[in-house]
């Protein structure tokens, strides 16, 4: 895999649309899960990939000969089957892998419509591959223009309105389900982004000051409630304790198992957990429990009618939006691809007229040089022009047309990047 050349555009993956929260915690991939995949993408010469793996996605964006090639690397770095992958998944190839991204980049393909955490993800996403020598010239052009629409699409049309994360929805959940939410002990374990931005959404649309957290790591609670002096603290040793002094359980501590089971769980009081994690962070069997309500990610990510009609107005908007730079990114892959060669199909062109000329000069008596010239290079721009337009139909194999060219002219010619995008 030295290059692009005979290579075609993925993107590879799971997501909230054919696949519920258990499934998609077995293709999720851990920050060394990632990178195991970075360096093994690396080391087989794979030119241009990233990983992007959120609550709501799994997925592998770049170049292979074929899909299977990444699909197997996502299965062999994460807890999912090849089999399992075949039921629930997607593979977007070429343009429709382009357009895949702008959708996720724009929140058109969030879970919740308009979502726009995605953002920050897809960023990290691709610093993380290029910190590690796995991206290349197109993948940092296509996500230059997917975050030039984003932008645009968040500052010039509504689809944020209303809910716009998870994290939001839970606290929202708790707004329309509890009478007196604002009296509840609440308690979120894990200050990851969900647990910051659950804290964040607690202290903007709520007034409730029985709030505590708990986080492995002490120091960054520390940081964390110096801006949030309502936050109470406590100590991982005791969560079970003030599992048992709470009314509503947030959790969002992002790890590959549960971290909360049946012996953290009272049986004598109610309790409600919301559990913001993927893979599930919740012992599933709690659920069973009576006096327990377990509210996973997909139920969270129910946002009202009235919202959604709302956002939904905005898609041909954004849509819009989308076109002009995917245009955008065409235009200057299309430049890349067809310039060197169409030059060099041109030099060519001209070498044979000015061989014919030179010909016709001495065969021919008062030959007149300008007229013969001017008549020809108006062929070779038909010609160049004619290729051109052949070149940019969506049918078109680049590399197939470019070496039948090379064939018929005698010219070295070479594809940039991926067949025919």
């Amino acid at each position: 895999m030295e290059d692009t050349k005979h290579k075609n555009f993925y993107s590879i993956g799971v997501s909230y649309i054919k696949a519920d929260a258990q499934t998609r915690g077995k293709f999720s991939l851990s920050a060394n899960g990632k990178i195991a995949l970075l360096n093994e993408a690396k080391a087989n010469g794979f030119d241009g990939v990233f990983v992007l793996s959120t609550c709501n996605r799994t997925e592998i964006i770049g170049f292979a000969e074929h899909p299977f090639q990444l699909i197997s690397m996502l299965c062999k770095h994460s807890n999912g089957s090849v089999e399992e992958f075949a039921k629930i998944s997607y593979v977007h190839k070429n343009q429709e892998a382009i357009q895949h991204l702008f959708n996720i980049g724009t929140g058109l393909d969030s879970q919740i419509l308009g979502d726009y955490e995605i953002v920050g993800q897809l960023r990290t996403a691709f610093k993380i591959a290029k910190e590690h020598g796995t991206t290349n010239a197109y993948l940092e052009r296509l996500l230059n223009n997917v975050m030039q629409a984003s932008k645009r699409v968040k500052n010039e049309t509504k689809l944020s309105s209303g809910t716009t994360s998870v994290s939001y929805a839970a606290v929202q959940y708790l707004i329309e389900n509890l009478d007196d939410y604002n009296s509840k002990n609440i308690l979120v374990y894990g200050l990851g982004k969900m647990g910051k931005h659950t804290c964040k959404n607690l202290a903007e649309y709520t007034r409730n000051n029985q709030v505590t957290l708990i986080n492995r790591t002490e120091e960054k609670v520390d940081e964390f409630i110096k801006e949030y002096p309502f936050i109470n603290k406590s100590k991982i040793e005791n969560l079970t304790e003030e599992i048992d002094n709470a009314d509503v359980l947030i959790v969002s501590t992002g790890a590959s198992e549960a971290t909360v089971t049946l012996e953290n769980i009272p049986l004598d009081r109610n309790l409600l957990i919301l559990d913001l994690s993927v893979p599930a962070n919740v012992d599933p069997s709690i659920k069973n429990l009576e006096n327990v309500k377990l509210v996973n990610v997909d139920e969270l990510s129910k946002v009202t009618d009235e919202t959604l009609a709302i956002r939904k107005q905005e898609i041909p908007f954004a849509k819009q939006i989308i076109e002009e730079h995917k245009q955008e990114f065409n235009d200057w892959l299309n430049h890349r691809r067809f310039t060197p060669a169409i030059n060099a199909l041109k030099e060519s062109l001209e070498a044979i007229q000015r061989d014919e000329i030179n010909f016709h000069k001495k065969k021919i008596n008062n030959f007149d040089v300008d007229q013969a010239e001017a008549i020809t290079s108006r062929f070779i721009q038909k010609i160049t022009t004619q290729f051109v337009k052949h070149l940019k139909t969506e049918e078109t194999s680049i590399s197939q047309s470019i070496e039948v060219m090379a064939k018929v002219f005698g010219t070295n010619l070479e594809t940039i990047d991926a067949e025919n995008h």
